[in-house]
């Protein structure tokens, strides 16, 4: 297995709003010391969650130095820089090293989609111009297109592919993955951590996390000391609220969590809006459950 980035829990970091839209930075930085103090592993900004795909280039590239500069090296600041655009995948993946991130998150391209083998010389693209450690993003639900096992074993052989962010869904999928590749595998979806963990996953980048940073740290720390009943229970406690989280399009749900909780983190920017009457009820009563509100 290659040298992982971080074991544990990574917060896939909202991006907080003002009123008028604007990214509200003292928030944001309130948010990132939230994430530190509660044992949060790693800050992956400007990835789904911190909703990239409507922030400017100066804004995305502004949030990941903001991001290094607050986190002052006490987790590693991995930089979302994915694109169906391979040059501007590397444009933002030049920036983010020059503004101090630790590692890239590479999603697979959208709407243009490709071939397997358009994926394997997208991502060689810019891991051939950009020396950081790359996690690889599979999210076929987002994207339309999975990374192949093949594809993946071709991918690892580039000394600066070292992880895949797995959230196919698929269990038996990532075992292959984890079978046939030296890839650090971290679970996509917060509510498989414990059964990835199983296949040898090094930990989750987590939506949870910007809710439950402490809780979602200790259902991967409690497995990696080999306390899996422990993890497992975890698991099983906030699996209600997990799955809440993903009942409308991410990142409205916990944006909408973060609001009911005093976080104040604003709306999200058009074309998502607020939640459902019903589902704004379905995620309150699985917060009550569990004591956040």
């Amino acid at each position: 297995m290659k040298t992982p980035i971080f074991e544990g829990a990574g917060v896939a970091i909202v991006t907080p709003f003002n009123a008028d839209g604007s990214i509200n930075y003292e928030k944001f930085a309130e948010l990132i010391d939230f994430q530190v103090k509660n044992h949060t592993d790693a800050i992956i900004v400007c990835g789904t969650t911190g909703e990239a795909s409507t922030t400017s280039d100066e804004e995305h590239q502004a949030l990941i130095r903001f991001a290094v500069q607050r986190v002052k090296g006490r987790v590693p600041v991995i930089a979302g820089t994915g694109s169906n655009d391979t040059e501007y995948a590397t444009y933002l993946s030049i920036k983010a090293k020059e503004d101090g991130a630790d590692a890239l998150l590479l999603v697979t391209p959208y709407y243009n989609k490709t071939s397997q083998a358009g994926l394997v010389a997208h991502f060689k693209h810019t891991a051939d111009r950009v020396d950081l450690p790359i996690i690889l993003y599979n999210v076929p639900s987002r994207t339309g297109v999975c990374i192949a096992v093949d594809t993946y074993k071709e991918l690892s052989e580039h000394k600066n592919i070292v992880a895949a962010k797995e959230a196919s869904g698929n269990i038996s999928h990532i075992a292959k993955v984890a079978a046939e590749t030296d890839l650090v595998i971290y679970s996509g979806n917060d509510d498989q951590i414990t059964p990835i963990m199983s296949l040898g996953a090094k930990g989750v980048i987590s939506v949870s996390s910007n809710c439950i940073p402490k809780e979602t740290h200790d259902i991967v720390d409690l497995y990696l000391k080999g306390r899996v009943k422990e993890s497992c229970e975890l698991q099983l406690k906030y699996l209600d609220f997990m799955n809440n989280l993903f009942c409308d399009v991410n990142p409205i749900p916990v944006k909408e969590a973060m609001n009911l909780m005093g976080m104040n983190v604003g709306e999200c920017r058009l074309p998502l809006v607020g939640l459902s009457t019903d589902n704004k009820e379905k995620l309150k009563n699985s917060m009550k459950k569990i004591g956040l509100i």
